[in-house]
């Protein structure tokens, strides 16, 4: 990664941190850090998992929700207090004003699961209010905004703040106080970056060989982008499925610090995570949202780097609504290359679904989806075809056959827009 040095606001007073690990005292769970037998296995490394899922709001958010709400002033506490959030932050704002006794308006996206609403509401029981508000997150952030500024309310930002950051930096505490060996990798997932940016500034100070990665999915590459163009991009549109993480922008304080002290950043694709997702729920029984699983996601691009070494990944984020599995099932197949989508044009000659089904499908493949759309005129039409196959590199011969077969087609997968029409 191509890093200019420049002088830096960071955490790394290990005080601040220590203070806010005191504070936290009593109102987080202290998660362990589990080696990982299937992980280690697979990678030929040593694996172990900082388990922040396991957290009270099963993410590592409270920490700096709480950090920061403790820090206000009576005047700041009374002015009531507001916050915008897809979920995770929105729990952990949320179990703060209760246990502060603070009065709370908590934002959420109009779509928001009402599994995460919910929670929200059992963690922040008569302390909050729940604004359901907007069409995107960037939506309802500018209404939380407006009505905090109209309120002269106090605004608790998800990432970009250094109380929040200070909060977050105790989760990389814990890994380090509770490693009895020498940690060479530390792999960290990043939305907007506060916990990149704690952990960070503590693993820099208490152990400067580790090499510090953070995660983001390939469809919000915000960090990413922003560290390798040396400064901070807003991306025009983002893959929103891996919410937790899908940020348009990194904050101001949160890239300064990541730019100057992470080693690298990686993408993972969203198919890969899918993927990772059920393989965690199938072979570990862990249950993982999507940015939960984000540094699992990233081990198989460092494959080679970590065999034999010691890697640390934080997970976090526990907040899987079961609706979604489907979803998640069918990314991965397509990630693995196991469902393919096409547009097939059919000749409506007798016999022609017989064709297709005898002479360019394999006899193990399985039509999972047809759909025809419309008759162009009286002897051809476009059908949308789903096929689950056996191996990746059946498709290829699928494509040939079609074409000896003369079948006019047109392949869509990557083609998201048009298969959200029918997947």
């Amino acid at each position: 990664m191509q890093k200019e040095t420049a002088p830096v606001e960071t955490v790394a007073m290990l005080g601040k941190v220590e203070k806010a690990a005191k504070n936290l005292k009593g109102v987080i769970y202290k998660t362990p850090l589990m080696k990982n037998l299937w992980l280690s296995q697979t990678y030929g490394a040593e694996v172990y998992l900082k388990r922040e899922d396991l957290q009270i709001v099963r993410s590592y958010k409270i920490r700096g929700a709480y950090n920061k709400m403790s820090t206000l002033s009576k005047e700041e506490s009374d002015r009531q207090i507001v916050c915008s959030s897809a979920g995770n932050h929105a729990q952990g704002v949320a179990y703060a004003c209760q246990l502060l006794g603070v009065k709370g308006f908590i934002f959420m996206p109009a779509q928001t699961p009402a599994q995460k609403v919910n929670k929200v509401r059992l963690f922040g029981k008569e302390w909050v209010e729940v604004v359901l508000t907007g069409a995107t997150y960037d939506d309802t952030f500018k209404a939380a905004k407006d009505f905090c500024d109209a309120r002269g309310s106090t605004f608790i930002p998800p990432f970009d703040d250094l109380a929040i950051v200070e909060g977050q930096a105790t989760v990389g505490l814990e890994i380090f106080k509770d490693a009895d060996f020498a940690i060479d990798y530390l792999f960290m997932p990043i939305g907007g970056g506060g916990l990149a940016a704690g952990v960070s500034s503590v693993f820099k100070q208490l152990s400067p060989g580790t090499k510090l990665i953070g995660v983001q999915p390939k469809g919000a590459p915000s960090m990413y982008n922003s560290i390798r163009a040396n400064e901070r991009q807003t991306l025009q549109t983002i893959d929103s499925f891996v919410d937790g993480a899908a940020v348009k922008c990194p904050g101001q304080l949160t890239f300064e610090i990541c730019r100057e002290l992470l080693n690298d950043v990686v993408l993972v694709p969203e198919g890969q995570v899918c993927e990772d997702i059920l393989k965690m729920y199938n072979e570990e029984g862990v249950v993982l949202e999507p940015a939960g699983t984000l540094t699992i996601s990233a081990l198989k691009s460092y494959a080679q780097e970590i065999e034999g070494k010691n890697v640390v990944c934080v997970i976090s984020g526990s907040n899987n609504d079961i609706t979604r599995m489907e979803d998640i099932k069918e990314r991965a197949l397509r990630h693995q290359g196991l469902k393919h989508y096409f547009m097939v044009t059919f000749n409506q000659q007798p016999g022609a679904l017989r064709t297709f089904v005898n002479r360019v499908l394999h006899p193990q493949d399985d039509i999972i989806h047809f759909q025809y759309i419309k008759k162009n005129n009286k002897e051809k039409g476009p059908v949308f075809i789903g096929v689950e196959v056996k191996h990746p590199q059946d498709v290829e011969t699928i494509k040939e056959r079609m074409q000896e077969e003369g079948f006019a087609y047109e392949y869509l997968n990557g083609k998201q827009d048009f298969l959200n029409l029918f997947v």
